[in-house]
């Protein structure tokens, strides 16, 4: 045995005899988890994470967090002599005169917008699916706060170089600051050390971007993975899935290898948007200056769809009271949208459980198309985020497509309430719909376009048969109804408001439905499904052995 063995068996019974090491990495490899491709997007808002701290750790060896004045003498020869802060001056450094800089800039850059977005479509997948159900509502909540904060890192990361760029969106957040009623201004003052722009927010907010936001988010994350390991993953309907068993892959080595090879893909991808990709040119921007506004200014994506509030609330709310000024007009459509939003999303779990009046654990998920009214609320709220997004590049779509940006926002303004509700509606309609083609597939077979015609001139179309698993999964799913204190113990009491707006809100899930097969019904369709292809067979064979009949023709469409 040679000595770095010697030295590794060492350290691990040490381990294993301090703290029990063997027993916990034992028991953690032998942990399963299921396959599925759904669940790679919360794995890629982990790598890209990883990511952003790789980059992140690199840029602050470069980068000045200050905003005092310096004279450029860089590489970029268009701006040598401008006098610039010294962060805009060390982020022109890192972009043309370190070795890798800009590739690390922008792969930092690209690594936080996926960030964000695998952060938004992975909390829409649990959404669907129903993962957030008992016992995971918790988690559900972290992931919530992650969403909300990962937008926030983002935000604090864009304005650290002083561009002219972000230095638009920085005054843009002082004024949503500045609309709080009554304490903006204290607030103001206080982040950005006086009056604006001033010289303290460029190490205040470099602070919160690499120490604060990322100590929370990694804890965040952290009792988030917990929570999953304790609770169990989550896994979609099949052979041998129950609420009570996992079907899947172990940690180790399979879970392990796959996640390590995913991880590098996930690296190559981004590695290579920041290679190939530029994106947030600040030396094509100049140093910040308060005094230009740039037209055409957007934020990144993920901030878009606040600005766009903005830009459709009138700008006619604004009053004077009590010697304040209350600037509702910015106030309603970025700190109460925000609120609501998060105050919705966090709440979510509960308000759903209590329309079920459901207590149980889950682990199975639920196919989108079996929750109508779920899935409806989540296609509204993204035609809600969608129109905002738009709206926050009015004056784009006017300059580029020659339309009057008054016009645009009139008939945003209407399509923001409109739109959504319509979108509810016909993503529920269109979910009843497939539930009940899933009805007629379960208990009729799937179709096949050959059509019989039966000795006594019926037409029939021949249905092939499913598989016991194809017809499992769609006849698997719990069916509920509107609540009822007959029949449902856990209902509140009529009586109250709390027992009445439970009720009103089970109506509001439950009323429209289609039940599933049961039992009986499927043994009854198997029977007359047989039936017809007995008759059909027979038919087939008459003509076989006696070509003069005539009576039957057999077409494919």
């Amino acid at each position: 045995m040679s000595t770095i063995d010697k030295a590794a068996g060492g350290v691990a019974n040490f381990a294993d005899d301090t703290v029990g090491a063997s027993k916990v990495v034992n028991g953690f490899a032998r942990k399963i988890f299921p396959d599925h491709w759904s669940f790679m997007l919360g794995e890629i808002t982990l790598y890209s994470f990883v990511i952003l701290l790789l980059t992140g750790t690199f840029l602050t060896f470069f980068y000045e967090p200050s905003a005092a004045e310096t004279t450029y003498q860089g590489g970029y020869i268009p701006l040598v002599g401008q006098h610039v802060s010294e962060a805009y001056e060390s982020s022109l450094r890192l972009s043309f005169d370190i070795r890798g800089g800009l590739l690390m800039r922008q792969i930092h850059h690209w690594a936080a917008l996926v960030f964000v977005a695998a952060t938004i479509v992975h909390m829409a997948r649990v959404f669907f699916t129903g993962a957030f159900r008992k016992p995971r509502e918790v988690n559900w909540v972290i992931g919530s706060i992650l969403a909300i904060l990962a937008v926030f890192e983002g935000f604090t990361g864009y304005s650290l170089p002083d561009d002219l760029l972000s230095g638009t969106g920085i005054r843009i957040a002082q004024a949503i600051i500045l609309a709080v009623p009554v304490v903006g201004s204290y607030i103001s003052f206080f982040l950005f050390g006086g009056e604006f722009p001033g010289t303290d927010f460029i190490p205040r907010f470099f602070t919160i971007h690499i120490l604060l936001l990322p100590a929370v988010i990694l804890a965040l994350i952290a009792v988030h993975l917990m929570l999953v390991v304790v609770h169990k993953h989550t896994q979609y309907p099949g052979p041998g899935r129950t609420e009570d068993n996992v079907v899947g892959f172990p940690l180790f080595p399979v879970y392990m290898a796959k996640a390590g090879g995913f991880f590098f893909i996930v690296f190559g991808v981004i590695a290579a948007l920041g290679a190939l990709v530029q994106i947030n040119a600040i030396w094509a921007y100049g140093a910040y200056d308060p005094s230009p506004v740039t037209a055409g200014s957007q934020p990144d994506w993920y901030m878009g769809w606040l600005d766009g509030a903005v830009r459709l609330m009138p700008g006619w709310f604004e009053f004077t009271l009590w010697g304040f000024t209350f600037s509702m007009n910015i106030f309603i459509p970025t700190t109460v949208v925000i609120l609501l939003t998060m105050g919705v999303m966090v709440l979510y779990p509960w308000i759903e459980q209590a329309a079920t009046g459901d207590r149980r654990e889950h682990h199975l998920l639920d196919r989108p198309r079996n929750q109508p009214t779920r899935t409806g609320l989540g296609v509204m709220a993204l035609t809600f985020y969608i129109l905002l997004w738009i709206s926050g590049g009015n004056d784009i779509i006017a300059h580029m497509m020659n339309l009057s940006i008054n016009d645009i926002t009139r008939s945003l303004r209407v399509l923001v309430f409109a739109l959504p509700a319509l979108a509810f509606v016909v993503t529920k309609r269109i979910c009843l719909g497939l539930q009940r083609k899933d009805r007629e597939k379960a208990l009729h077979g799937r179709e096949t376009g050959r059509i019989v015609r039966l000795p006594h001139g019926e037409f029939i179309e021949v249905h092939a048969p499913l598989t016991d698993l194809e017809r499992w999964t769609l006849v698997q799913h719990d069916s509920l109804r509107p609540m009822e204190i007959e029949d449902r113990v856990d209902a509140g009491n009529p009586d109250t408001i709390v027992g009445k707006v439970q009720r009103r809100l089970s109506k509001f899930y439950f009323e429209d439905r289609v039940e599933p097969v049961t039992p009986a019904e499927l043994a009854a369709a198997h029977h007359d499904h047989h039936s017809e292809l007995g008759q059909a067979h027979a038919d087939e064979l008459d003509r076989a052995d006696n070509p003069a009949i005539g009576t039957s023709q057999t077409t494919h469409g």
